[in-house]
């Protein structure tokens, strides 16, 4: 799980980016990231989210999004984004990582 906070924007997006891509070349396929914190995210952090989101899947995995705020969900409604993104209201609708009795 990556949690991010504050705003997403050209001069945040390549931390998540690093951040993301570590995760993956670490071995993780299931990218879950908890937006609960996240007050602002504009198109380069929308890009991240997306690139990170075709990584894990070409590797069987998927892209999760946890408890994106208002404001941060507007931008994926107008985009369309929130149909293609798998979106959870909050942790506690998490689904738990199969075989793994914990949610990643």
């Amino acid at each position: 799980m990556v949690t991010v906070g504050g705003e997403i924007d050209l001069y945040t997006a390549p931390q998540l980016r690093n951040e993301l891509v570590e995760s993956l070349e670490a071995g993780a396929r299931r990218l879950v990231i908890d937006m609960s914190r996240a007050e602002f995210c504009d198109s380069t952090g929308i890009s991240v989210l997306l690139s990170a989101m075709k990584r894990s899947r070409d590797r069987g995995g998927d892209l999760e999004l946890v408890a994106p705020k208002p404001a941060v969900m507007k931008v994926l409604q107008v985009t369309g984004l929130d149909e293609v993104f798998v979106i959870h209201p909050d942790l506690d609708a998490l689904p738990v990582a199969a075989g793994t009795g914990t949610a990643q």
